[in-house]
């Protein structure tokens, strides 16, 4: 067990080497262009806020969709694009610290990140495609629905087991659920949330979500970004500025803070992530 994860560790260095590369001969070959790659403060402001939190369990994708609705800092037809692209590399960071730390049963780890890589393949290829209205109304939808994860985490009783690991039925429910939930990714719905409803819900120890949700991330994303990237269905400016501010944020939520109380905090992201869902609904249906 202990060879798979050691390889698992390797496959993640050669997954996100090879999107440095991609991604750095798409920046390269936009320098220059209207608008630059160079970040602005606020930008790289919302790439460490973003992903500190996102190391301590909050997600992301919702937090990110609402300070940039909040400036008009990029357009929503480039949101799905530019959380992906933008937050990869900080999850690979996140992925590599998570899967050593915490334990969890290598067979159920592996088969869940499969899971939900084959869904994000198989999501990305259509939404880099997809005009600003259906972005609009896909990622009003996914914030909703966000929201409620969040709400159902506060409300319910989400401890879950002490299982390490999942076998037969309850891993078939997971790799079916990681599988959507890999798909929704490249819509703007983060796993996380719904990942540790789900891992709480199939009676493991919620602790275990971490590996699971960061480790399935920190595949799908370089994979899922790569139609984004071709397609230029991102903004580089903005998503530099995830990668570059995010990468230390991440090391110091993981290596100092590692915990804080957070639930008041999540309540606050709750109605931030429930009034940007709604704003840009009520913008698809104005077309």
């Amino acid at each position: 067990m202990e060879n798979a994860l050691v390889a698992l560790l390797i496959c993640l260095g050669v997954v996100g080497v090879a999107f440095a590369v991609v991604w750095w001969r798409a920046l390269a070959a936009g320098i220059g262009q209207p608008g630059g790659i160079v970040p602005t403060p606020y930008e790289l402001l919302v790439g460490f806020v973003t992903d500190f939190f996102d190391a301590l369990g909050i997600g992301s994708f919702a937090t990110t969709t609402s300070f940039y609705r909040a400036r008009k800092t990029i357009d929503d037809r480039l949101l799905p694009g530019t959380l992906n692209v933008g937050h990869t590399i900080p999850t690979l960071v996140q992925a590599y610290i998570y899967t050593q730390n915490i334990k969890v049963e290598v067979t159920t780890l592996i088969t869940m990140i499969v899971a939900a890589v084959a869904g994000a393949l198989l999501g990305a290829s259509f939404v880099a495609k997809w005009p600003r209205r259906r972005i609009q109304l896909g990622m009003g939808c996914a914030l909703i629905v966000i929201c409620g994860f969040i709400v159902y985490r506060q409300l319910a009783n989400t401890a879950g087991g002490e299982a390490l690991g999942l076998t037969g039925g309850m891993l078939a429910i997971g790799l079916v659920a990681n599988f959507v939930l890999g798909a929704l990714m490249t819509i703007g719905i983060g796993l996380y949330a719904p990942c540790l409803v789900l891992v709480s819900l199939l009676g493991m120890n919620v602790s275990t979500a971490f590996p699971i949700m960061m480790g399935s991330c920190a595949f799908l994303m370089p994979l899922a970004s790569i139609p984004f990237i071709r397609n230029g269905a991102y903004s580089p400016r903005a998503a530099l500025g995830l990668t570059v501010a995010g990468v230390p944020a991440v090391l110091i939520a993981a290596f100092i803070v590692k915990e804080l109380p957070l639930d008041t905090l999540k309540w606050v992201v709750a109605g931030v992530v429930l009034y940007t869902g709604i704003m840009l609904f009520r913008a698809s249906q104005r077309g």
